[in-house]
């Protein structure tokens, strides 16, 4: 039987949670706290198995109260209970140590079965949450390919600025000149004359050349100036 620890300033939502979650024959509220510190002495008097904690408190934050508990009672499972999905909090929350997020405007029905699992070992990530997550990770992944190709064109001599460094990003990703001008907000014109630029600093005359240097592969020779 999971023993829970509820942490929420509002008295309400406490209240609220404990009357969803105490009827439950195989669960046991053992303890609530108003505030991150509070929360994190009530850890270690009762040693509950979860804790649903309000990702903000007045008092404490709710992710460095986290930080603290996982340090010191790593086998406790810890859910935060937010209102949003809010992208900054998802990478943060799971970085101090949580097993996932609960949405406070959840059906009851869910919200307890989502405890429940959580309790199990589960990971905890509502469907909105989860897509907020995709779409920072995947930022995140674009952000760290960019840069370490823009290294490696570096490390080969090949000194581009930083607008054609976003050019020759996009050019790789085989983007077309109205789609780069598009994404940059330039006219196709200024566009081209970047390419030309690019191409001139990595000695190729066409885009698939261009392509082929800036990935790193084998050039078609016949498309290579002389000399």
């Amino acid at each position: 039987m999971p023993r829970i620890l509820i942490a929420d300033e509002q008295t309400l939502m406490r209240e609220g949670l404990k009357m969803i979650l105490d009827p439950e024959e195989d669960m046991e509220v053992v303890a609530l706290a108003a505030s991150g510190a509070e929360a994190y002495e009530l850890v270690a008097r009762h040693r509950p198995d979860v804790v649903l904690m309000d990702i903000r408190t007045s008092e404490a934050d709710g992710m460095a109260s986290t930080r603290k508990i996982k340090s010191d009672y790593p086998d406790t499972v810890v859910l935060f209970l937010t209102t949003s999905a809010d992208d900054g909090n998802i990478v943060d929350g799971f970085a101090s140590g949580a097993s996932g997020f609960l949405l406070k405007d959840m059906q009851g029905v869910k919200f307890v079965n989502a405890v429940r699992d959580a309790a199990k070992g589960e990971l905890m990530v509502p469907a909105v949450i989860a897509a907020r997550l995709a779409t920072k990770l995947s930022g995140l992944f674009a952000s760290t390919h960019s840069e370490l190709l823009a290294n490696r064109w570096r490390s080969r001599g090949i000194a581009l600025s930083e607008r054609e460094n976003q050019i020759a990003m996009l050019l790789v990703q085989g983007y077309n000149n109205r789609q780069i001008a598009k994404a940059l907000n330039f006219s196709e014109g200024t566009v081209k004359n970047y390419i030309s630029s690019i191409y001139g600093k990595i000695g190729v005359r066409d885009r698939p050349n261009a392509i082929l240097v800036l990935q790193d592969k084998e050039l078609r020779r016949s498309a290579v100036p002389n000399g």
